[in-house]
């Protein structure tokens, strides 16, 4: 391993092969800030020899240890494309789609990064099923799409907050759809009871029928789905106050 004074010398070195040799011995010794640069000269340097393929390699894995996950997935995705065939193919594969997991932000903030790791992934899965790393692969999927669940959930609570429920229940619909499995569903189905209510509640008197009708079919459908809801009383109570204000409006009931 060259010393730290050794390290200008490096720089200058005219033979490929000493210099390849140096900045593999930094990577491996975790001074990847200092095998970087020695890789990005050696790209062009080992262009069309033998060394080209593992500088490609190493000069990703650099930029992967310096924690740069946007160029490392670019050199990751870029290596699996040059050299299709390489046995160290699946791996950068692999770690492509895992540079584009730790650029996925916080549920909270944009998730286009999120999807994109996704599909990476699932092209990893898709083009190596037996991989040792499907696992691994199909639960990092997992947590990337419980954060686009948060995230769909609460853009949907949201509307509700601010009061804008033709919104809220359409959203909260789609959530129910595109997320069957959430432990969130079961808040989703009340909170779609609650808009319909507070729709009806502040719409115009020729509309106030239909939509308390709205929230009455809601609440059957939150109470066929959820029987044993905690939440169930509190949706009663939008029930009841429909059922009302509908009686107040028609000559006969028509209610489940």
């Amino acid at each position: 391993m060259p010393s730290c004074s050794d390290y200008s010398k490096i720089l200058k070195e005219k033979d490929i092969n000493k210099k390849y040799d140096a900045a593999v011995a930094y990577y491996k010794n975790d001074e990847c800030y200092k095998a970087l640069p020695l890789f990005e000269e050696l790209l062009g340097l080992s262009r069309g020899t033998q060394l080209a393929e593992n500088v490609y390699y190493y000069y990703a894995m650099s930029e992967y240890c310096i924690e740069d996950y946007f160029l490392a997935n670019y050199y990751f995705k870029s290596y699996t494309k040059t050299f299709a065939f390489s046995e160290k193919a699946e791996e950068c594969q692999f770690l492509a789609a895992l540079c584009s997991y730790k650029l996925s932000p916080n549920y909270t903030l944009d998730q286009t990064e999120t999807l994109s790791s996704i599909d990476e992934f699932q092209l990893f899965l898709d083009k190596y099923p037996n991989s040792p790393l499907r696992d691994s692969a199909n639960h990092m999927v997992e947590n990337l799409r419980l954060k686009l669940e948060k995230k769909a959930f609460d853009v949907a609570n949201l509307y509700v907050q601010t009061r804008k429920y033709k919104a809220a229940v359409q959203a909260l619909g789609q959530f129910i759809t595109d997320y069957p499995a959430s432990p969130l569903r079961e808040k989703s189905f009340h909170l779609i009871v609650q808009s319909n209510y507070e729709f009806a509640e502040g719409s115009i008197e020729v509309r106030k029928l239909e939509r308390y009708r709205a929230a009455v079919e809601s609440y059957v459908t939150f109470a066929t789905a959820f029987p044993r809801s905690p939440l169930l009383s509190d949706a009663e109570l939008y029930y009841e106050k429909s059922r009302r204000q509908i009686e107040k409006r028609t000559s006969t009931t028509e209610l489940p």
